[in-house]
């Protein structure tokens, strides 16, 4: 058995370990998406066989020489000799050149295949998703796991049947000039093979550890270097507790590798040993039978040579045993992520059109599950074991079970509906399960007499338009932010569709107009201007379907009276749910939902609310007695009012 040396307990490990060796089911999971390279990976191998095979000619060369060239004085075989131990270089390199080529070619196709299928499938996850994962474990998966596959594929795996091949032919090459010392090269055979199931468990368990700390290091990283994050560190001169926070995670992957050198040391110092008394052991007894007349000098040099090519890629060997148990952990990993099971089933109702007609059935809706969400359901249910719910957060915390309770309404296609109530009490929720961001618990969202979960996303994507309080814009031109909506759309409709959000004479006067640069979220602009880049971009999608949360309390007066005018002409024509800051709008609109606690608790228009003298008339007679108060204008109820 492998002398442990002390390094298992260093890592904590545990003999006990349940967790499963490489199975055939993962590696027949990994080849499925070799299937479509196979020729290349075919053409690898032969690749790989032919190196191996041209490995063992030199040595053999070389006992042509001091068995035979030399001693017989023949210079023709001696310079036969002496080209062929130039040329078998040559050609090998010429060889491995064409197997780095295929093996590259098909390695970065699956890698490829694996980043594109990965992105995909997180792109169809529920905004609950999101919700409960940190974007810089999302973005270690999709960069760092599936790099770790890469060298799996592209290196590992190559390994492996290089350093059997050039095994398997030197033991033959050996064992055909001398049984005698080949069996005892080869008794030291087993105590290269038998350390590496141990060793093999500890690197797992490491290297798994590592990337849970790389995604964890990455989590701070982009916390805190998008723009937000670092307004918000430097308002808050937190900038060396981030220092720290960053230091801590970098110092347990910092931990973590000096574990991973240390158990490699010893398990190589050990290989290292093994080898020398293997070829020590060699020498000793192909020197006495050289002596005692029963083999030649130049068997005993050649089998010197061989002895280095047999040894090295054993140890090589075992180490990619080591390796490939190391580098599965990133397909693991990645397909961990791949049999997450998305919450939004995709429906199957295309609609070329949608007129707009609105229902809520009976809708219930809550935000608390009872299972983990994001990565923390990875974490609970993979291979690894973890049976508490240990680190899991629910999305929302609410003190209340549902967050929409029995809501029914109805919009016909056209008409506007004013959603009024105090903080928390469902407005924005509402606007999240309309275009299915969320699947409700109970009841039914129809669209033109079609549950939204028979539609296609396409089809709601195409229909339905939203406007946020926060707008946001890629770091990318103006241009491009507004084709978001609309791709292939003309600087024409570009320009008509700024006009009609009140934004064109803004970026006119810019010196590239249309193609400047609006910086990370489009922080270069102003609130108000990246809130009318957002309307003139769902004005370039012409929806059926508006959802509007129109507050503008944290603007300037100018910039708000641009912004209301532009909505204004938005709403035009279009079925639309807003969520209403401002008395004009709630008077404009055909029916007002006032919310409470998740509940709609009245519904109808502005006179008829305040008549009933329930809570929109208490909101109303409230706000309006402060705004006179205050001399402001009445018609604004961004106070009270707000989501």
């Amino acid at each position: 058995m492998f002398p442990t040396f002390g390094w298992h307990s260093y890592l904590g490990y545990d003999d006990t370990d349940e967790r499963p060796e490489i199975d055939r089911a993962l590696l027949r999971r990994v080849w499925e998406y070799g299937k479509p390279y196979r020729l290349l990976l075919l053409g690898t191998l032969v690749t790989v066989l032919a190196i191996s095979g041209l490995s063992v000619i030199p040595a053999v060369l070389t006992r042509g020489m001091i068995d035979d060239a030399i001693p017989s004085g023949d210079i023709g075989l001696l310079s036969l000799l002496g080209l062929g131990m130039v040329a078998v270089p040559i050609l090998s390199a010429v060889i491995g050149v064409l197997q780095r080529w295929w093996s590259s070619r098909a390695g970065e196709g699956i890698i490829f295949d694996l980043r594109r299928q990965l992105y995909r499938h997180l792109q169809s996850m529920s905004l609950r998703f999101f919700t409960n994962t940190r974007t810089g474990e999302l973005i270690s998966r999709v960069n760092s796991d599936v790099v770790g596959a890469q060298q799996a594929i592209t290196g590992t795996f190559i390994t492996i049947v290089s350093n059997l091949a050039s095994v398997v032919v030197t033991a033959a090459v050996m064992l055909q000039a001398d049984w005698r010392l080949t069996g005892l090269a080869l008794l030291a055979m087993p105590l290269f093979t038998l350390p590496a199931r141990r060793v093999a468990k500890a690197l797992r368990r490491i290297t798994n550890a590592q990337m849970e700390k790389n995604a964890a290091m990455s989590s701070v990283l982009q916390e805190t270097f998008n723009v937000s994050g670092a307004l918000l560190v430097k308002l808050f001169g937190r900038e060396q507790q981030e220092a720290r926070r960053y230091s801590g995670e970098a110092a347990a992957v910092r931990d973590l590798g000096v574990r991973r050198a240390l158990v490699g040391r010893w398990f190589f110092a050990f290989l290292g040993l093994v080898s020398a008394v293997g070829s020590a052991a060699v020498f000793w007894v192909g020197g006495r039978l050289v002596i005692d007349g029963q083999l030649e000098t130049g068997t005993v040099v050649m089998f010197a040579i061989l002895l280095s090519q047999l040894y090295g890629p054993l140890s090589a060997l075992t180490n990619s045993r080591v390796e490939l148990a190391t580098s599965l952990v990133s397909f693991e990993r990645v397909f961990e992520v791949l049999d997450l099971r998305s919450e939004l089933a995709a429906g199957h109702i295309d609609l070329p059109a949608i007129r707009g007609a609105l229902e809520f059935d009976h809708v219930y809706f809550r935000y608390q599950t009872t299972e983990p969400t994001g990565l923390e359901a990875v974490r609970r249910n993979s291979w690894r074991g973890r049976s508490t719910d240990e680190g899991f957060v629910p999305q929302q915390v609410s003190s209340r079970e549902w967050a929409i309770e029995d809501a029914s309404f109805r919009i016909e296609p056209g008409q506007l509906v004013a959603l009024v109530g105090p903080s928390g009490a469902g407005k924005t929720t509402i606007s999240y399960l309309i275009p299915r961001l969320y699947d409700v618990n109970g009841g039914a969202i129809r669209i033109d007499g079609h549950n939204v979960v028979d539609l296609t996303f396409e089809t709601l994507a195409r229909g339905i338009g939203v406007v946020t309080q926060e707008a946001y814009l890629f770091h990318d031109t103006i241009a491009a932010n507004l084709r978001y909506a609309k791709e292939g759309a003309t600087l024409a409709e570009i320009e008509a569709a700024s006009r009609a959000a009140n934004i064109h004479d803004f970026v006119a006067s810019l010196p590239e107009r249309y193609e400047t640069v609006v910086g990370e979220r489009g922080y270069r602009l102003s609130g108000g201007e990246r809130q009318r880049i957002a309307i003139a971009r769902v004005i370039l999608k012409n929806p059926a379907v508006l959802i509007l949360d129109e507050a503008t309390s944290h603007l300037d007066s100018r910039s708000e009276a641009l912004i209301q005018d532009a909505l204004e002409r938005l709403m035009v024509g279009r079925t639309s749910v807003v969520i209403a800051h401002r008395l004009s709008t709630i008077l404009a609109a055909d029916t007002i939902l006032v919310l409470d606690q998740g509940r709609i608790v009245e519904s109808g228009q502005h006179l008829e609310l305040l008549a009933k003298g329930g809570l929109y008339a208490e909101l109303f007679e409230t706000q309006f007695r402060r705004l006179a108060d205050l001399r402001l204008d009445p018609g604004d109820l961004s106070g009270v009012l707000a989501p």
